[in-house]
């Protein structure tokens, strides 16, 4: 017997299957597909947001950099690694430039660093100091730029300066070298090179688009009210026969005699 009500109910089930509209077994489908051009007419439509969200982030970014970001200035010195005798040749050239990675190696000394903060004054430590320097060396060149970076933008260039002669006569006196010639001082930093107004509204602009553009995206995606005909056939698959309007004072009478009910109760 439960044999023969098996065989009964799988062509039932069948037939259901088949009565299901086509459109409605693909509704799950639909759901997860986003329409890019009724989502850009959403972006569009939600300028004004986004327009403000964009100010918003735009005055907090030029904000920030300017109270809470510390300015930085930076200083740089050159010297010329090559003595100041006329007669130099091709082998002085070539030697000048097989040493200078142990001119280099002269800035990580601690005998340089204890000098230079000696003859300044200055309130830091080898570890701390050397987080402030930095020296490169141009490519084809016999130059080394000594560069330093402080909050106080005189202090920044006295270093720079200070490097300069610490690191000439060091080579001089204990390298056995002639005396690398300062090529250029380093001049007073106007301007701090950490912080830029226009590069910090730039950033304030992105992210405040950003921002904006995500919210409607995502407002966008998890809506799902049936708000048109389409939205009918897109979420359920059945076909609309008619449709039914409603004048406006219908709906506001509807609206007041519905204010009233609440009121009594």
């Amino acid at each position: 017997m439960a044999e023969h009500d098996l065989s009964i109910m799988q062509p039932q089930q069948a037939q259901l299957a088949h009565a299901v509209p086509a459109g409605a077994q693909m509704a799950g489908d639909q759901e997860t597909q986003i329409d890019l051009l009724e989502l850009l007419y959403r972006i569009l439509a939600s300028w004004k947001m986004i327009a403000c969200i964009v100010i918003v982030c735009m005055i907090a970014a030029a904000f920030y950099s300017t109270s809470y970001v510390t300015p930085l200035y930076q200083a740089t010195s050159s010297i010329y690694v090559i003595g100041r005798d006329s007669a130099i040749n091709l082998s002085d050239l070539q030697l000048g430039s097989n040493m200078m990675s142990d001119y280099l190696k002269v800035f990580e000394m601690w005998e340089v660093h204890d000098e230079v903060i000696k003859n300044l004054k200055l309130d830091y430590s080898y570890a701390e100091i050397e987080k402030h320097i930095s020296v490169s060396n141009s490519t084809g060149t016999h130059i080394l730029d000594i560069t330093f970076s402080s909050p106080d933008p005189q202090e920044a260039s006295a270093a720079a300066n200070e490097y300069a002669n610490v690191v000439s006569n060091y080579i001089a006196d204990t390298m056995r070298m002639d005396k690398p010639s300062v090529m250029s001082v380093a001049l007073t930093p106007t301007n701090p090179y950490n912080i830029s107004r226009t590069r910090s509204i730039a950033l304030g602009f992105v992210l405040g688009l950003v921002i904006g553009c995500g919210i409607v995206v995502i407002r966008f995606i998890m809506d799902d009210k049936v708000k048109t005909v389409e939205d009918v056939r897109k979420y359920t698959g059945l076909v609309n026969l008619a449709i039914v309007p409603v004048e406006e004072s219908v709906k506001a009478t509807a609206h007041s005699n519905n204010n009233k009910k609440k009121g009594r109760k």
